[in-house]
């Protein structure tokens, strides 16, 4: 039995590199030429001038903010705000959509007809999942895509599924009992569930020996949990706008990256790549014609992990889920978000890393920039950001200038340490 899917998991990385290169170009003119979204977005971008992750980079960087405005303006012609090239009888564009969702926003979301159109066979087969095997899924099968996602990824790789969805504890039980599925998808706290009441109640599910967990953290602490009852449960990283980011292998070390999808890590609040290892938002693109979602800001904070994976697969490896990349706050009655701290650094090129800590008590804020300067600051420099910060926050801050490297990379720009009382 292959330990891997197919032969893109092992290819050299300069090749997946260059291969991902030469397929941008084409994906950015199809996406200007067949989503009206796009093509507004990207307006005098020329896609061949696209291949390169410099080029990429200075592309803007879509919100999910951004895409859920664009399809209220539009709701009444066009759902997916213009974005997605497919549809059905009575939109502005061809048909070819095999299912609509609807996610919280609300947002809608299409799926395609194409085999594994969220790509997520790549992830149950890193969990161990295999041709034959029945799979328990307890994702939701309603409103939003979770459910489809890992059911079409399923059926890809020649599983049976049951379509548990979500709640019904005690049926869903009996039917692991009886049906003696191999392997659960679902989040990692309803496994947990299941696998307590099946303890409380005598009931041998000798049968259930992996699962591929998503939509919630699942420490070591809790696989072990999982193990130590015959269960070796893997994460995925999945949105219900790109389908699969990046999953977990055997090797328990980072999330490798999906191979139809071009990932960057970007400074909160801006679309400039951090350093390789350094903390920041995770921006997606997507090589999938039918919903052409290019630099899509997912808010997740990771870092990219050094060296290849110790399972063999070459792809760039995340590690995992570290926060939320929106820390904006609300002081003095003014909303501050990441991208006014941006701002400041374009303002002042010599800046490295910024934070903004809130201090105080609500109504009676302190701020302070923390500023690290990559050279020798001039004198009234720290009265020059002070300034810089007034103009763009409309709020007064006391600056203090910190040596380069003395900031942690965490990601985090804006530091809330308020004393609620």
């Amino acid at each position: 039995m292959t330990d891997f899917f197919d032969a893109l998991e092992t290819r050299d990385p300069a090749a997946r590199e260059a291969a991902l290169m030469a397929a941008l170009p084409r994906v950015v003119a199809q996406a200007q030429a067949a989503s009206p979204a796009v093509a507004e977005l990207l307006a005098g971008v020329d896609a061949r001038d696209v291949a390169s992750r410099a080029a990429l980079a200075r592309l803007p960087v879509l919100r999910k903010s951004e895409l859920l405005q664009r399809q209220r303006e539009r709701a009444q012609g066009d759902p997916f705000g213009g974005f997605a090239t497919i549809g059905w009888r009575g939109l502005q564009r061809s048909a070819g959509a095999r299912r609509v969702f609807q996610s919280p926003g609300p947002i809608y979301e299409p799926e395609g007809a194409s085999p594994d159109w969220w790509r997520m066979a790549r992830a149950l087969f890193a969990a161990g999942f295999r041709d034959g095997d029945l799979v328990h899924n307890s994702f939701s099968y309603h409103l939003t895509p979770a459910g489809s996602m890992m059911e079409t990824g399923a059926h890809a790789l020649g599983c049976t599924v049951f379509p548990g969805g979500v709640g019904n504890t005690e049926l869903q039980l009996q039917a692991l009992a009886e049906l003696g599925a191999q392997g659960y998808v679902g989040t990692p706290s309803f496994l947990k569930i299941l696998l307590e009441r099946a303890s409380e109640q005598g009931v041998a599910l000798p049968q259930l020996t992996k699962a591929l967990v998503s939509g919630e953290a699942c420490p070591p602490s809790l696989q072990a949990w999982f193990a130590a009852r015959g269960v070796q449960a893997f994460q995925c990283y999945a949105t219900a706008d790109l389908g699969l980011i990046a999953y977990e292998t055997a090797a328990r070390a980072g999330l490798v990256v999906d191979e139809g999808v071009i990932v960057e890590i970007v400074q909160p609040g801006s679309g400039e790549p951090v350093a390789e290892g350094e903390i920041g938002e995770v921006v997606v693109t997507t090589l999938n014609p039918d919903y052409p979602l290019i630099r899509f800001g997912t808010g997740d904070l990771s870092a990219v992990l050094p060296g290849p994976c110790p399972s063999g697969r070459s792809n760039v490896r995340l590690r995992g889920w570290l926060g939320r990349a929106d820390q904006a706050t609300k002081v003095r009655g003014m909303f501050v978000h990441p991208a006014q701290l941006a701002q400041l650094a374009q303002r002042h090129p010599g800046l490295g890393r910024l934070r903004l800590v809130v201090g105080g008590e609500p109504a009676a804020e302190t701020l302070l920039l923390r500023a690290e300067t990559r050279e020798p600051a001039a004198d009234g420099f720290a009265q020059q950001l002070a300034a810089s910060v007034r103009e763009v926050t409309k709020l007064r801050a006391e600056v203090e200038l910190c040596a380069p490297g003395s900031l942690p990379d965490d990601g985090k720009v804006i530091e809330d340490g308020r004393r609620y009382v």
